[in-house]
């Protein structure tokens, strides 16, 4: 186990380096760049010169691209913002718990809620609850998460006032309890919207394995033999049925981790997604490298453990080290 976990994480450097080496060339491949947005139009030719070379942005593009990844390689440096001259990685860090935090409530939410919803479906096949659930399922996978968020805060921040709008929490001094209580007040509304897609999917996914295994041999022959019926669904079939969605959990995160993006931006939630957006429209080269960067090795350590509960969950599966 432990060779085949450092040999994914050997490849995940290539792949690590074909990332960026396709971002960096898509970033400077748009016009423009982050010295229209730090100098007056009416600035003399010689002067813009003058802070593109202290930027670094009059050299060639692979150029700029092998000083960037050799920062970044023996000194671990991802460099500093041509905005407001912080430095990435620190700024990264700042605020990737907010992302984490986020993403982990959706995730457990929607698994919580999944997988009871989907077993209850498959073990009443065909009945109101199972045409109810497919239903809402379908209206959940046709609709944006965008502009879901953008109905969300219409209705329950606009119109309703239920929830704040922006941020994290409240700015004023509080205790503990009250700081954590208004945080997660804060964060309810965008994890519901991030939930929401996941949801639909999960619960029709499980619903549909669960199906498939009740009508296994070995489920019959439970049922045969007297095993209670709760002992064969959760015990037996359930283990079986979730096989599947250990592996759609560790291909979903991708979608979850762009759509945090949007999400993140829409409610002024200030992770890594709502910086990242905020770099696009600044054209900031070294945030946005280092943005991508982060969230890319976060996927892959997040889609190795996947296959690491797989292995762990089904004994015929043997991870070849």
């Amino acid at each position: 186990m432990i060779k085949y976990i450092l040999k994914r994480l050997l490849l995940a450097v290539p792949l690590l380096m074909a990332i960026t080496v396709i971002t960096f060339g898509i970033l400077h491949a748009v016009p423009g760049d982050p010295s229209d947005i730090l100098i007056n139009p009416r600035t003399p030719r010689a002067e813009r010169e003058r802070i593109k070379h202290n930027l670094g942005l009059d050299k060639p593009v692979y150029i700029q691209y092998f000083i960037w990844l050799k920062n970044l390689t023996f000194h671990g440096d991802m460099g500093y913002s041509m905005i407001d001259g912080k430095p990435v990685l620190p700024t990264i860090l700042e605020r990737f718990p907010h992302t984490l935090t986020l993403m982990g409530a959706s995730y457990i939410l929607s698994i919580l809620i999944a997988i009871p919803l989907g077993v209850l479906a498959a073990v009443h096949k065909n009945s109101f609850f199972d045409y109810i659930l497919t239903f809402f399922s379908f209206i959940g996978l046709s609709i944006p998460s965008f502009w879901l968020a953008l109905i969300s805060i219409y209705f329950f921040v606009e119109l309703l006032g239920w929830f704040p709008s922006v941020g994290t929490g409240s700015t004023i001094q509080l205790s503990l309890w009250d700081k954590i209580t208004d945080y997660c007040w804060h964060m309810f509304l965008p994890t519901l919207v991030l939930t929401f897609r996941n949801l639909a999917e999960w619960s029709r996914y499980i619903r549909s394995s669960m199906v498939e295994v009740m009508e296994e041999d070995y489920i019959r022959t439970a049922k045969a033999l007297g095993i209670p019926k709760d002992t064969i669904i959760y015990k037996y079939a359930l283990k079986s049925a979730f096989l599947p969605m250990i592996t759609l959990i560790g291909l979903t995160l991708p979608n979850i981790t762009a759509g945090s993006f949007v999400i993140e931006f829409l409610f002024g939630w200030p992770g890594i997604g709502r910086l990242g957006i905020e770099a696009v429209g600044k054209r900031d080269y070294p945030i946005l490298m280092g943005d991508i960067l982060i969230a890319s090795l976060f996927i892959i350590i997040a889609n190795l453990i996947a296959d690491m509960l797989y292995a762990w969950a089904d004994p015929r599966i043997r991870i070849r080290e």
